[in-house]
């Protein structure tokens, strides 16, 4: 089964625009340095639903299995670090 990894973020104030278009485009480079992951979706929340979070990302990823290996690896865990950084942010995986 796929498995759907979905990310919200709330940047912290003063992370400016082309720091997060900066993520995005760090962030949809996973679809090809990451083996297992089909496919990568990201964008600005536009409704006032998610708590704050202002920030969403959906990676389709093969399996569990790929999911697992994708959580440590080096590009993903060097993305993932500088978004922490610049934010906070919410995992949740589910198959489909």
């Amino acid at each position: 089964m796929s498995v759907n990894h979905m990310v919200w973020v709330r940047f912290r104030p003063g992370v400016d625009a082309a720091a997060i278009e900066a993520h995005a485009t760090a962030l949809r480079a996973l679809q090809q340095r990451v083996p297992g992951v089909q496919s990568v979706t990201v964008g600005r929340n536009f409704t006032d639903r998610a708590n704050g979070y202002d920030f969403g990302i959906c990676v389709i990823l093969d399996d569990k299995a790929a999911l697992a290996a994708y959580a440590v690896h080096p590009y993903h865990v060097e993305v993932a670090t500088a978004l922490r950084r610049d934010g906070e942010i919410m995992a949740l995986d589910f198959e489909f």
